[in-house]
């Protein structure tokens, strides 16, 4: 039997429009040819499903389940053993680890508030699921990120009018209408957990997209991780570029990689060691910290000050001795943060960078000609450090954290003053002895302790990267 007329059959089970004996008899006298508008057909015919719209959503469902490769789902309790053997931890069903499949419909029967009970509810199940983000989106169906997959949590897609009633009603006025306004919104998302009554913090953003309004809710872990926990192999040469009282320390990687949290570590290992004032400026505040060795004043981009350059302007005249930037993201951003780590501030910053290489080049590049040789030397003087990380898929179904070092050694130093990049991996090879880790070095590590595949590690070393 075609694979989408499984999915058909499925989701009128998962609605208890068929019954299991019913689904039997349709799978044992219907042609093997049959495709999934001919069951259709046959279902309404025999008036066992009057429902022709349901039929159509699902059509269309079971279609773009079959087209994205998921394996036809078990029906009537026979399954498909070569299927279930193949099947990996990204394109199960998506009932299998988040329990039935919801129902949208129900949806849109609920007033307000129950709904806003509903989604809290999700907002929870997601949490406890070990979810890095769920999304909401018009046109496409519910689904979570977990473990760098995507997990499906509905079998049809949400239509824009449910999508925008979700994403809209966890929204403030004054959101509403700057959304309305720019058609774009990130902004900081508290719930509280109706299982335990304990808060439940969330980085959103809202866009609007061709199908409707799109929310990504990234959730965020309120309990502070040791660097240790995190996944670092070098966390003692971690813990020697905290213990400088000025320059810039960066953490860099791609999209979803972990940097706000590492972030938050770095900021929490400083606020039990050190007695110092610590200001962030965060687009949003993700983690909240507390003032325990440290004081930490946290800015919110957007409610505290207006951009990430004002508030970094603020900064220098509020006595800081280290200065937090969720994201340095221009030119502007990036000269200020160069210049309060000459005059006696320790910067600690994030960036969307692969590796040490090209955060350098990153940073150098946004300045025009005529300023290179100064913001050179500048940042060959200031530059403490460069933590650059990947999170991997692990052989576990889980993340293993593959991470680059990078210090500035007198070597790295005339590498960075000099514009010879080119350099840098043979720099930071000679440079072990100092705690330099290359990513093809800790990928190898990885591999090497059975934490990852070989295909894992053949896609995350230096060369495939470079013709990626």
């Amino acid at each position: 039997m075609k694979p989408e007329v499984h999915w058909l059959l499925h989701f009128c089970l998962n609605q208890n429009l068929l019954s299991h004996n019913q689904v039997n008899g349709i799978l044992s006298s219907l042609p093997e040819t049959t495709d999934v508008y001919e069951c259709s057909k046959l279902l309404i015919s025999s008036g066992w499903v009057k429902d022709a719209e349901f039929l159509e959503r699902s059509i269309s469902a079971a279609v773009e389940n079959v087209q994205k490769g998921f394996p036809p789902p078990d029906v009537a309790g026979t399954k498909n053993q070569t299927t279930t053997e193949q099947q990996t931890h990204s394109d199960r069903n998506p009932s299998s680890d988040t329990g039935k499949s919801i129902d949208l419909m129900e949806f849109n029967d609920l007033n307000d508030e129950d709904l806003l009970e509903v989604v809290t509810d999700l907002f929870a199940q997601c949490k406890s699921n070990s979810a890095s983000d769920l999304h909401i989106t018009g046109g496409a169906r519910l689904r979570i990120r977990k473990n760098r997959n995507i997990q499906y949590l509905s079998n049809q897609p949400i239509d824009d009018a449910l999508a925008r009633r979700i994403n809209l009603m966890l929204l403030s006025s004054e959101q509403r209408e700057q959304f309305e306004a720019e058609m774009d919104l990130d902004y900081a998302l508290m719930l509280t957990n109706p299982k335990d009554d304990l808060p439940m913090r969330f980085r959103v953003n809202l866009m609007e997209q061709k199908n409707g309004i799109s929310g990504v809710y990234r959730i965020v872990n309120e309990q502070l991780m040791s660097l240790e926990d995190l996944g670092f192999s070098n966390v003692e040469v971690i813990r020697k570029l905290l213990d400088f009282h000025n320059g810039i320390l960066l953490v860099t990687g791609p999209v979803g990689s972990g940097k706000t949290t590492t972030l938050a570590t770095l900021v929490n290992e400083l606020n039990q060691k050190r007695k110092d004032h610590i200001i962030t400026m965060e687009d949003p505040i993700e983690v909240v910290q507390h003032s325990a060795g440290s004081i930490i004043t946290q800015r919110e981009i957007g409610n505290h000050t207006k951009s990430f350059h004002s508030a970094l302007k603020s900064a220098l005249r509020e006595d800081p001795d280290v200065i937090v930037i969720g994201e340095m993201r221009d030119l502007t951003t990036i000269e200020m943060a160069v210049t309060a780590a000459e005059t006696g501030h320790l910067v600690i910053a994030t960036m969307h960078t692969r590796d040490a290489k090209s955060t350098l080049n990153r940073i150098l590049d946004v300045f025009p000609p005529s300023q290179q040789s100064q913001i050179r030397a500048m940042t060959a003087g200031s530059m403490r450090g460069i933590i650059c990380q990947r999170q991997l898929p692990g052989v576990d179904g889980g993340i293993a954290l593959a991470s680059e070092i990078l210090i500035n050694t007198n070597a790295v130093a005339n590498i960075i003053r000099d514009g010879k990049e080119t350099g840098l991996e043979d720099a930071m090879q000679s440079g072990k002895r100092f705690g330099m880790q290359t990513m093809n070095d800790s990928v190898k590590n990885l591999l090497t302790a059975g934490k990852i595949s070989p295909e894992v590690a053949a896609e995350n070393t230096y060369y495939a990267t470079e013709k990626q």
